[in-house]
């Protein structure tokens, strides 16, 4: 099968290809895609080097899959051109995502979302993936009237560029990825902020966990955090719901759910962390409590590598599911 991974020499785009070779993805040929930059670079993969090519090179070789990591502008120019030759498109930007005719997916959640007529499929944000996976089943027991969360997002959220600026900090430097200072410092504030004080990365964790739970009614106010973390997003989640719930059920719901581990035992300080998730593929939840301040509250902490199943590991998941429907012709 020939698939094309678009940004494949960026943060994302190299996870990428190493999530395809881990999963034995059937690629018979890679199209690594990059800007005009990287032309003519090489890239490892399946223990070959590839020749990095523009986008047109690789539209005309006509790819059954393409797997975007290379920004809302590229994507909103390039997924069409790929779809039109007959391939899929799975796209990590936010250009997608709340397009009503693009299917934005996990593929625990739904995967009955993707059509066969679909061929550009969205990726959510990394925030809001570690978020709904768990939520997913406790929303389809209890209903979810109401979420309040609060993240701590890790400087490769930011790309190659904010490790670079953590780094350079730690040794007495400086960079510029950041507005401020982020060793040794927290900034409330992860994208652009809008008119109403809110930045883009907190609504889209508000419009995107509506879409993924086909719910609209559902509340959600977020805070988005940077922390000086290298690798791995945390977040605390206050859920309220419609229905009352047992808390033996509410961690058994969240065990069983593919993709989710539950690490809760406070007596042997055991509980989800970003230094332990690092470079695995599941979301870790703990820290899991009623909230007596509202009826029907739940408290809880969920941790994921945003790099994997953020966006790479969920990717390919989707690729997996096009895959295995049969639509990947060649």
């Amino acid at each position: 099968m020939i698939v094309a991974v678009v940004g494949a020499t960026g943060l994302v785009g190299s996870k990428m290809l190493q999530v395809l070779q881990e999963r034995q993805f059937p690629v018979t040929e890679l199209l690594p895609v990059a800007s005009s930059r990287s032309w003519g670079k090489r890239v490892k993969f399946q223990g070959k080097e590839w020749t990095v090519i523009s986008a047109d090179e690789a539209i005309a070789r006509k790819p059954a899959l393409a797997i975007f990591s290379a920004g809302g502008a590229a994507s909103g120019e390039l997924a069409p051109k790929f779809a039109a030759v007959g391939c899929y498109v799975v796209d990590n930007s936010s250009y997608w995502r709340m397009d009503p005719t693009v299917p934005l997916v996990v593929p625990e959640i739904n995967p009955d979302a993707i059509g066969k007529e679909d061929h550009i499929i969205a990726n959510p944000n990394c925030s809001t993936i570690q978020m709904v996976l768990p939520l997913a089943p406790l929303h389809k027991a209890y209903g979810i009237k109401r979420i309040v969360v609060s993240t701590y997002q890790s400087v490769t959220g930011a790309g190659q560029k904010g490790i670079e600026q953590l780094e350079a900090e730690r040794a007495g430097g400086s960079g510029s990825k950041f507005p401020h200072q982020i060793d040794l410092n927290v900034l409330p504030h992860i994208d652009s902020f809008l008119p109403d004080g809110y930045t883009k990365e907190e609504m889209k964790m508000v419009n995107e966990t509506r879409k993924i739970l086909r719910d609209p009614s559902i509340a959600v106010s977020a805070t988005t955090v940077r922390v000086p973390v290298k690798g791995g997003h945390s977040e605390s989640v206050n859920i309220e719901f419609h229905k009352p719930f047992e808390l033996a059920d509410v961690r058994r719901l969240m065990a069983e759910m593919p993709g989710v581990v539950v690490q809760d035992d406070p007596s042997q300080n055991l509980y989800p962390m970003p230094i332990t998730a690092w470079e695995k593929d599941e979301v870790f939840v703990g820290r899991i409590r009623r909230d007596p301040s509202v009826e029907n509250g739940l408290n809880l902490w969920c941790v994921s590598d945003n790099i994997r199943k953020g966006a790479a590991t969920n990717a390919v998941q989707i690729a997996q599911v096009l895959l295995a429907n049969g639509w990947l012709g060649n």
